[in-house]
């Protein structure tokens, strides 16, 4: 199994910040089922203020290149994605357009 830890920033607007927590909340089914059919066997996303921080654990399968293709050809995945471009802002360093952006792991406690 491996393991990926992303970032993202939220608009800082706290009546939005809600909203997209209250979405978060109760994710469609249809968004559930495609992070599973991509492989992801586990997603967990954190936040502090208007930064999130998301791990996901995949299973052998998973590539990001398959996700997105997924992802491009899933009418409701476009539909959720166009609705969290509303909360979302691109974190410092990300390219144009890039929601999440990978973080590097720097230290290991094993």
């Amino acid at each position: 199994m491996k393991r990926y830890v992303m970032a993202l920033d939220l608009v800082d607007d706290p009546q939005l910040i809600k909203e997209y927590e209250d979405y978060h909340r109760e994710v469609w089914p249809e968004i559930k089922r495609s992070i599973l059919d991509a492989g992801i066997l586990q997603m967990e996303i954190y936040r502090f203020e208007n930064r999130l921080f998301m791990n996901m654990e995949v299973g052998e399968d998973f590539s990001f290149e398959k996700k997105s293709a997924m992802d491009a050809a899933n009418e409701k995945v476009q539909e959720w994605e166009q609705l969290m471009w509303k909360y979302q802002a691109a974190i410092p360093g990300a390219n144009p357009g890039e929601k999440w952006v990978m973080m590097t792991k720097i230290f290991e406690l094993v």
